[in-house]
């Protein structure tokens, strides 16, 4: 196979698979029940006896209207804020079953949250996926006069730091990075039809002092500043035949939607970012305010169509590390002592 076929990954990369089903309970729904509260005891008691038969051992109900946000940690850890759950835990070592609810209140949404456990996440994601999508069709057979759809979205995401050989791990591994379906596929994981893919890259990096200094900031001119820098990362990204990109620096979190399905919009905590994967023409967004000089500010490379073949995403994912690595020397940053963390997601989503 080509090289250029093939994403070089450093080996202490950290692995992480998710899935989240959802649906949204109409007020016919609730009046099933004495109470919401009720509604949500036993649901979640469903839910937990389905998990422990399927030998399911990380799981999550949430009735509170907050998005699950997932990432590794060496610490099991879980915070809330006002529009999130996150959660941050090492699949080798953690498991959990918890509940979470807001007394008194009728949730937009129900979640069903799985956390993939153990060693090999992405070699074991079919059979981790498979055993999810049974326990979702016994959870809505026990429902039969309460008729639902859930939306289903399976995460897989690599994480390492651009510049680990840099610190001295020079070992790495060499990912073809295929599309999930076509693993799924070779392991015999069929999913429903239609079904959305996305896959992309994204990058958090911190306003330090030095990396202002680096980019001449004067006079608290917050606008110049992020011009100048999502005006790098744009004409890096167009170097390297990358046309989806987003610059964000408000604050938010972005999450990264298909344009199909969803817009972009934002909340207090979350910047919600829609890309076309089919189109052809340039997606360059960008979401920024130039009177507040925020903390970190993040970058968003999505693949489209034409970055996938048969052998998978491993030349897109090269070419995003060029255009990152050209960003970063514009930067100014420092491959010994900074760290540049990337995110490679892959995310498929259907209806059952």
């Amino acid at each position: 196979m080509n090289a250029s076929h093939r994403a070089y990954i450093p080996t202490n990369a950290h692995s992480n698979q998710y899935v989240l089903a959802e649906f949204k309970p109409d007020d016919s729904f609730y009046q099933a029940y004495a109470s919401p509260e009720a509604c949500y005891e036993k649901l979640s008691k469903l839910f937990f006896r389905l998990a422990e038969d399927a030998g399911l051992s990380n799981i999550h109900f949430i009735a509170n209207d907050k998005l699950p946000v997932v990432r590794f940690h060496s610490e099991y850890l879980c915070f809330q804020t006002d529009k999130q759950m996150l959660f941050f835990y090492n699949p080798r070592f953690h498991e959990a079953q918890n509940s979470f609810i807001k007394d008194g209140h009728q949730a937009r949404k129900i979640r069903l949250l799985f956390l993939a456990t153990g060693d090999e996440l992405r070699a074991n994601s079919a059979t981790f996926h498979k055993k999810v999508h049974r326990l979702i069709k016994q959870f809505k057979a026990e429902l039969p006069d309460l008729p639902i759809q859930l939306k289903v979205r399976d995460h897989q995401h690599l994480s390492y730091d651009l510049f680990s050989a840099a610190k001295g791990h020079k070992e790495t591994y060499a990912y073809k990075l295929r599309s999930l379906y076509a693993r799924y596929e070779k392991r015999h994981c069929e999913l429903p039809e239609p079904r959305q893919e996305l896959n992309y890259i994204t990058v958090n990096l911190p306003l330090s002092r030095r990396l202002k200094q680096n980019l001449k900031l004067h006079n608290h001119e917050y606008g110049e500043l992020y011009e100048r820098m999502q005006a790098s990362f744009f004409k890096a990204c167009e170097a390297h035949g990358l046309k989806r990109c987003a610059f964000v620096a408000n604050s938010k979190a972005p999450i990264i939607r298909n344009s199909q399905a969803d817009v972009s919009e934002s909340n207090s905590e979350l910047q919600k970012i829609s890309f076309d994967p089919s189109a052809n023409e340039r997606q360059e967004l960008s979401f920024w305010d130039a009177d507040n000089l925020v903390e970190s500010v993040s970058f968003v490379i999505v693949a489209g169509h034409d970055d996938c073949s048969e052998r998978g995403y491993g030349r897109f994912v090269n070419r995003a590390h060029h255009a990152l690595e050209a960003m970063a020397r514009d930067f100014g940053l420092r491959d010994t002592h900074d760290d540049l963390v990337v995110r490679f997601y892959q995310h498929i989503s259907y209806l059952m």
